[in-house]
C-alpha cells in the first residue's frame, strides 16, 4: 500500500496503519537517533518515545506527503529532550557510544559519523538531515524551521568543519564531502 494512503489511515485513526508506517522508517529512525544520542539504549528511547508522540499528533499533520518530515522533526526534539536529560545525569564525555549491529559502518563511517557529531548542534542538524536523510534543501528547511538559504549556508559550513575534522584525523584525503 503506498505511503500516503498509510497516512490518510493513520489520521482516521487506523491503529495498523500507524504501525506499518513506522515500520517502514524504523531503520531510518534509529539511525538518526543514534546519530544524535550515541548510545543504543538511548536511540531506542527517542525512537519509542518519537513514536508515541507521533501517534498522539497525526491529526495534527497537513499533508500527507511530508510524513516522513513530520517525523523527523518529533524525532530530532525527542534526541534533543533526551540528551538534556542525559547531560543532568552524566558528563556527555563520559558515556561511550555502544555500536549497533544493524549499522555496520566501516571504521571511515564511524569516523565520519563521530566528526558528524563534533559539529556545531545547527551544522549538523542541516548535514544529519541532508546526507543521512537524503532530504532536499527545501524539507531540511521545512523540518528545521529555516530559511532555505540559511540551510544552504550551514550545509557549507558544516561540510567546511568536517573536512578539518577529518583532515585534522588524518582521514580526509581529497575525497569530496
Amino acid at each position: 500500500m503506498n505511503e500516503v494512503k498509510l497516512v490518510k489511515k493513520a489520521k482516521r485513526g487506523d491503529k495498523e496503519a500507524f504501525e506499518q508506517l513506522l515500520v517502514l522508517h524504523k531503520d531510518q529512525l534509529y539511525r538518526t537517533a543514534f546519530l544524535y544520542v550515541r548510545n543504543r539504549e538511548d536511540a531506542l528511547d527517542v525512537v519509542q518515545e518519537t513514536a508515541f508522540r507521533s501517534y498522539l499528533a497525526i491529526t495534527t499533520l497537513q499533508e500527507e506527503k511530508f510524513f516522513v518530515t513530520w517525523l523527523t522533526k518529533i524525532l530530532i526534539r525527542c534526541a534533543y529532550d533526551s540528551l538534556k536529560k542525559r547531560k543532568n545525569d552524566v558528563p556527555l564525555e563520559k558515556v561511550t557510544p555502544i555500536l549497533s549491529k544493524l549499522d555496520k559502518r566501516s571504521d571511515e563511517g564511524m569516523d565520519l559519523a563521530n566528526a558528524t557529531n563534533k559539529l556545531e548542534q545547527k551544522y549538523r542538524d542541516v548535514i544529519v538531515l541532508f546526507h543521512y536523510h537524503d532530504l532536499s534543501i527545501k524539507e531540511v528547511a521545512k523540518v528545521l524551521d529555516l530559511p532555505e538559504n540559511t540551510v544552504k549556508t550551514y550545509l557549507q559550513r558544516g561540510r567546511k568543519q568536517l573536512r578539518t575534522i577529518l583532515e585534522g584525523a588524518h582521514l580526509y584525503e581529497g575525497k569530496s564531502l
